[in-house]
C-alpha cells in the first residue's frame, strides 16, 4: 500500500510553487496525496514567516498535529520561512517534530522521507517546475530572495541573498508548460525587476519568455520593485501583448518620510510617476498594490498622504495590512510603535475607502469586451463559469465551456467584485 502525505501551505505564492514541486517528487517516491490530513503517515507544513498571524495559526496546526501523533505514527516536518527563522530551536518548544527542515531545503525532503536524513544546502535550488499536471495556470519562479532589505520586511532574512535562475532553465520550463497545455503563467521571485543572469536583466527575459508561444496567452510576475521598475521593462511589457496589462506594484505607504523611514528607496511622487508612464506606454494599464498602516512614528497626517496617494493611483485591488513587527528587522526596534487602536482603525478606514473606490472605477467599465480565461463552473449553477480577464476582473457567463478555456466577453453589470457577462 502507498504511504500518504498531507501538505499544507502557508504564505506567498513562492511557497505555493515550492509545494507544488514538493508535490510531484513525493509522488516520484511513492507517496500518495492523502484525502485527510488524519489518514496521512507523513505531514509537511510549508510555513511563512513574514507575519506574526500566520506563525499564530502554524502553532495552532503544530498543536493539532501533536494530538494526533499520540493516536498514530506519522512523521511531522516543518519547512519554510518559519523553520528558517526558529532552526532547530523550535524543537525546545515542539519536540514532537521529527524534522526542521529550512528554506534552501525543501527540495531534500523527499530523500528524508526514503533516507531519514538530508544534507543541508548552502544555497538555494530551483525545481525543474511547478507545475501540477492538469493545471492550466501555473507558476514559474525566476528567483529567490531579496538584497533591499526594507527596515519592516523579514524576507531577506528567511529567503537570503538574491538568486536569480538561470535563463536557459527559465525558458525550458516556460515551453514545457506551453506544451502540456498552460494558457497562463506567473513568473515568481521576491523582486522580480532585479533578475540578473549573466548580463540578462528582467525585461530581456521577460521579452525571451514571451517567444515562440501557442498555448500560453496571458504571462504575470509577482511582485516588482517601484524602484527597479525601468523604462526598458515597461518597453518589453508594450512590445508583447501576451503580458498582462495588470501590474501589482507595491506601495506600502504614501509618505514620503514614511517610505524612508522603510528603506523603499523612491518618493509617492516617482511611485505615481511609474504609474504614468506605464499608463502612456499602455493606456488600458490597470494596478493593484500592497499597502502597509501603522509603521512606526506613522502620524494622522502620514496616514492621510497614504489615503491621497491611493485615490490618485486608482487602484482595482490592494492587499492592506497594518504594520506588525518581526524579529530581525530594523523597524522591530524602532520608537514611535503605533497603538493597535489606532492601527486597527486607520487599517479598517482604509480598506472601507479602497472597496468603495475599486467599486466605482470597476463600474465604469461596464460595457467593455475582453477575452478571459475560464477557472471554474459556478457551484451554484452548472450551466454558468466564472472566468478571469487579463485585468484579474472575475466575471460569471452562461456557457458550456471548462476551466482553461479561452472566450470572449463583454462585461455588463457588476455585483460585488464579480462582474455579470455575456459570452459573445
Amino acid at each position: 500500500m502507498r504511504k500518504l502525505y498531507w501538505l499544507e501551505t502557508y504564505g506567498c505564492q513562492m511557497n505555493f510553487a515550492e509545494s507544488n514541486s514538493l508535490e510531484a517528487m513525493l509522488e516520484g517516491i511513492g507517496y500518495a496525496k492523502a484525502q485527510r490530513a488524519e489518514d496521512a503517515d507523513a505531514v509537511i507544513l510549508n510555513t511563512c514567516s513574514v507575519r506574526k498571524s500566520a506563525e499564530d495559526r502554524i502553532w495552532g496546526r503544530l498543536g493539532y498535529f501533536h494530538h494526533l501523533k499520540t493516536q498514530r505514527p506519522l512523521k511531522l516536518i516543518l519547512t519554510g520561512c518559519m523553520a528558517q527563522r526558529t532552526g532547530d530551536s523550535i524543537l525546545k518548544q515542539a519536540p514532537y517534530i521529527d524534522a526542521v527542515v529550512l528554506s534552501n531545503d525543501k527540495l531534500s525532503i523527499a530523500g528524508l522521507l526514503q533516507d531519514g536524513d538530508y544534507d543541508r544546502r548552502d544555497c538555494y535550488g530551483f525545481a525543474a517546475s511547478s507545475y501540477k499536471k492538469g493545471d492550466f495556470s501555473s507558476y514559474v519562479a525566476i528567483m529567490n530572495g531579496c538584497n533591499n532589505f526594507c527596515s519592516y520586511c523579514i524576507v531577506p532574512y528567511v529567503r537570503g541573498r538574491e538568486v536569480s535562475r538561470s535563463v536557459e532553465d527559465i525558458l525550458a520550463e516556460v515551453h514545457y508548460l506551453d506544451a502540456q497545455g498552460v494558457r497562463e503563467i506567473t513568473l515568481l521571485g521576491q523582486n522580480v525587476n532585479s533578475y540578473d543572469c549573466d548580463g540578462i536583466g528582467f525585461a530581456e527575459l521577460l521579452g525571451k519568455c514571451c517567444q515562440n508561444l501557442s498555448s500560453i496567452r496571458i504571462i504575470r510576475f509577482e511582485s516588482p520593485h517601484p524602484k527597479d521598475f525601468s523604462n526598458a521593462l515597461i518597453e518589453t511589457l508594450k512590445d508583447n501583448p501576451v503580458c498582462a496589462r495588470h501590474f501589482h506594484i507595491p506601495l506600502q505607504s504614501g509618505s514620503d518620510r514614511i517610505l524612508q523611514a522603510m528603506n523603499r528607496h523612491y518618493t509617492s511622487q516617482a511611485y505615481l510617476d511609474l504609474l504614468d508612464r506605464i499608463k502612456a506606454a499602455m493606456p488600458d494599464a490597470t494596478f493593484s498594490s500592497d499597502v502597509m498602516v501603522g509603521f512606526p512614528t506613522e502620524t494622522e497626517e502620514d496616514y492621510q498622504k497614504t489615503l491621497d496617494v491611493m485615490e490618485k493611483a486608482g487602484f482595482l485591488e490592494a492587499f492592506m495590512y497594518y504594520y506588525n513587527p518581526r524579529e530581525l528587522t530594523k523597524a522591530a526596534s524602532l520608537e514611535g510603535q503605533v497603538s493597535q487602536p489606532d492601527k486597527d482603525r486607520r487599517l479598517s478606514n482604509l480598506i472601507d475607502l479602497q472597496l468603495k473606490r475599486a467599486f466605482r472605477l470597476k463600474s465604469q467599465r461596464t460595457g467593455l469586451v475582453w477575452p478571459v480565461l475560464v477557472t471554474q463552473v459556478s457551484r451554484d449553477d452548472s450551466t454558468e463559469v466564472l472566468a478571469r480577464n487579463e485585468h484579474n476582473e472575475m466575471v460569471a457567463f452562461k456557457a458550456s465551456l471548462k476551466p482553461g478555456d479561452m472566450a470572449m466577453v463583454r462585461y455588463d453589470s457588476l455585483k460585488g467584485n464579480t462582474f455579470k457577462g455575456t459570452l459573445l
